[in-house]
């Protein structure tokens, strides 16, 4: 289909649905408002897969639909000019599903891929620990081999969306006396089992998207590992590589309208006649283009070309750029920002929010580490 039908069809389609139940949903969801209308956006997701749109760039041997870069970049861009709410589908979407895709059985692909394409089966990524966020290979929760099972015990924090997945992809040590990197293995867990605690943690802003999860003796399936015991490592890090794809536009793409937000309310406030805001506000803009142009060029890199170096330069961009719009809404509402009353504003929780994106998703010290370590050979390996 040429790429101008492509984008007519999506637009057509999304004008058609983001009407009746699902209208409320325009908007919503966005960074810092996970928390909202959980139950419609799970009808949402699933209206999406019965259409066809999760999947898009997964291969058609893998039940996608193929969709050139370029088809996908669009679905993008028309996702976010719907307004269309954020996604809870990704987690399984763009991390999991290429990481069997990639390195997964096919009993796995034919079992997983399925329901995360209809939305039927949601995901949460069990990773970071209180003593193991952003050095990911110091990961202590553990998985023992016991039969035909893998029994968990541990815990993992700031697990987004965890009280409403079906399964988790964790990273646990199965060999306490390899060394550290080599000595994980990356498990799917069924969330909904006896020896799984989920405890929602409370923001600044007040919301709890974020969880800790507690593992007691929690039980997958001997086959539910993907990859060898003990390589955990290279699977976890090629789940990490695969948040450079074509998601990372549609992320932009919400931080374009917010930006646009940030413009109305500085027009309301009068503020846009300030040249010192608009220089400030001019900066924003730019830093954004660059975005935008940085992850075109990231999505022309062949894949397995130093997995992860990218997204470690991505977030090195956006993270810092996303805070400084934080503090720019607030100086775009003027005094008023300080006070919240009955609430918080949207500059109020965007500010408050993105407070956390240096650290978050790999704190910024540690993109650094990264890019040393695997583009310029400077950090040891251990």
């Amino acid at each position: 289909m040429p790429d101008a039908e492509f984008r007519r069809c999506v637009r057509e389609w999304l004008a058609a649905h983001l009407t009746g139940e699902f209208a409320a949903l325009v908007g919503s969801g966005g960074p810092g408002r996970e928390h909202e209308n959980i139950e419609l956006r799970m009808r949402w997701e699933r209206e999406l897969g019965a259409a066809g749109w999760i999947g898009l760039g997964w291969p058609r041997a893998a039940d996608g639909r193929g969709a050139t870069i370029a088809q996908q970049v669009i679905f993008f861009e028309e996702y976010a000019r719907a307004g269309g709410p954020g996604r809870l589908s990704h987690m399984g979407e763009y991390l999991l599903a290429p990481t069997l895709i990639a390195f997964g059985t096919e009993e796995q692909r034919r079992r997983f891929l399925p329901p995360i394409a209809a939305a039927a089966e949601f995901w949460c990524q069990g990773y970071s620990e209180p003593n193991a966020g952003s050095d990911l290979a110091s990961v202590q929760t553990r998985a023992v081999r016991d039969g035909d099972v893998w029994r968990i015990t541990g815990q993992k924090v700031w697990t987004s969306l965890a009280h409403v997945a079906d399964w988790c992809f964790v990273l646990a040590r199965t060999d306490p006396d390899a060394p550290k990197r080599r000595g994980l293995s990356y498990l799917l867990v069924p969330m909904d089992q006896p020896g799984i605690e989920v405890r929602p943690i409370t923001q600044i802003t007040g919301t709890s998207e974020f969880n800790e999860v507690f593992f007691d003796g929690a039980v997958t399936t001997a086959e539910n590992i993907v990859g060898e015991p003990g390589d955990g490592w290279r699977v976890a890090t090629g789940t990490l590589a695969f948040e450079r794809g074509v998601a990372t536009l549609g992320q932009q793409l919400g931080f374009a309208r917010e930006l646009d937000e940030v413009f109305a309310a500085a027009r309301a406030s009068g503020t846009y006649d300030d040249p010192v805001w608009r220089d400030a506000a001019v900066d924003a803009w730019v830093g954004l283009q660059t975005l935008r142009h940085q992850a075109l060029r990231t999505l022309g890199t062949p894949e397995g070309e130093l997995p992860g170096v990218e997204a470690s330069v991505a977030k090195l961009l956006w993270a810092p750029w996303h805070q400084r719009l934080g503090e720019l809404a607030m100086t775009a509402v003027g005094p008023m920002a300080t006070l919240a009353d009955g609430g918080l504003s949207d500059a109020q929780r965007l500010f408050l929010y993105t407070r956390a994106d240096t650290i978050y998703g790999g704190s910024n010290e540690i993109q650094r580490n990264i890019i040393a370590d695997r583009l310029l050979g400077r950090v040891p390996r251990s």
